[in-house]
C-alpha cells in the first residue's frame, strides 16, 4: 500500500511545490465557477456513499443521456501522504460536461469528491479506488437518475481514473449506449507494473472483464504525450478482447494527460457521438 504511486506524485508534486494547495472551499468555488445557471447541483444518496452531481436534465425526449464521471482527483500530497480530501484541484470531465452540448447530461463526481460520507476514509481514493463500493454507488446514483428522469440508454464518459469507473459500472448494465474513455486507465496491472508502483489491493480491473465489455460500443481517446495512461496501457486492454469489433480509439498527437480534452471536447465527442 505505501509503496510509492511515482508517477502520479510527479504531477502531484509539481502542483504542490509551484503553489499552495487550494482549500475544499477554494475548490469548490472554482467548480461554481465553472457552471452556469442552466446547471443544476444534486446529491444521490446510495447504499455507502453520497454522490455529488451536476444536471442539465430540460431535454431527454430521446432517451439518452450523456454522464461524465470524474478523474481520481487530488489522491495524493506528497510522496508518502494520502492526501484528506479527493475533490479535483481541476475538475476535466467537469469541464468536458460544460463543454457538451446536449441538454440531457449529468456530471458525476467520484464518491469523497465535494461531499463527504462516513464510509470516507483514505483507502477509497487510493488502494480501493475502484472497488465494488465505489463503483455499486456510482451505478445506484444512475439507476436514480434513469428511474427520476425520461431516460432509457447513457453514453458513460469517464475521464483518467473516472473511465475505469465508467468501464465497470457498464458490466453491470444492459443500458449502455457507449463506454468513452479519455485518457482511461483500463487496465489497472499493466499500470501498476509498468509504474512499479504499489498494487491497487482492493480495486477491479476493467481489462478482466472484457468478455462483459466485448459488446458494448466503445471509443477511447489517448494521448499521445500522456506519461501518466499512455497508448500502451489502452493497447494492453485491447490485447484481452477476443471481439475488438465494437472498440474504436484514436491517440492525438497533442495531448497530454491533462492537455487538452476539455478545450476541444465539443468536437471531440461529436466526432464520437455524430
Amino acid at each position: 500500500m505505501m509503496k510509492l504511486f511515482k508517477y502520479l506524485f510527479f504531477t502531484i508534486l509539481i502542483i504542490s511545490c509551484s503553489t499552495n494547495i487550494p482549500t475544499h472551499k477554494e475548490r469548490l468555488a472554482k467548480v461554481k465557477n465553472i457552471i452556469n445557471s442552466s446547471i443544476k447541483s444534486k446529491i444521490y444518496n446510495t447504499s455507502n456513499f453520497k454522490i455529488f452531481a451536476y444536471t442539465k436534465l430540460k431535454n431527454c425526449s430521446n432517451g439518452v443521456a450523456n454522464v461524465y464521471i470524474e478523474g481520481d482527483g487530488l489522491s495524493w500530497v506528497t510522496s508518502s501522504k494520502i492526501s484528506n480530501d479527493p475533490t479535483p484541484i481541476e475538475p476535466t470531465a467537469l469541464k468536458m460536461f460544460m463543454q457538451d452540448s446536449s441538454s440531457c447530461k449529468v456530471y458525476l463526481a467520484r464518491p469523497c469528491q465535494y461531499v463527504s460520507s462516513a464510509i470516507c476514509s483514505k483507502k477509497y481514493w487510493s488502494s480501493h479506488r475502484f472497488s465494488n463500493e465505489i463503483v455499486n454507488s456510482i451505478n445506484e446514483a444512475i439507476s436514480s437518475l434513469k428511474s427520476q428522469n425520461n431516460i432509457h440508454k447513457f453514453n458513460l464518459i469517464g475521464y483518467s481514473g473516472g473511465g475505469a469507473v465508467a468501464a465497470l459500472i457498464a458490466t453491470k448494465r444492459s443500458d449502455i449506449n457507449y463506454l468513452i474513455t479519455v485518457a482511461g486507465n483500463l487496465d489497472i496491472d499493466y499500470w501498476v507494473k509498468k509504474h512499479n508502483i504499489s498494487p491497487l489491493t482492493g480495486s477491479l480491473n476493467p481489462a478482466n472483464y472484457s468478455s462483459l465489455l466485448e459488446n458494448i460500443k466503445q471509443f477511447h481517446y489517448i494521448g499521445a504525450n500522456d506519461r501518466i495512461v499512455g497508448e500502451d496501457e489502452f493497447k494492453s486492454y485491447l490485447s484481452k478482447f477476443n471481439n475488438k469489433s465494437k472498440i474504436k480509439y484514436n491517440i492525438l498527437s497533442d495531448y497530454s494527460h491533462s492537455c487538452c480534452w476539455s478545450n476541444n471536447w465539443k468536437n471531440l465527442l461529436n466526432r464520437v457521438l455524430k
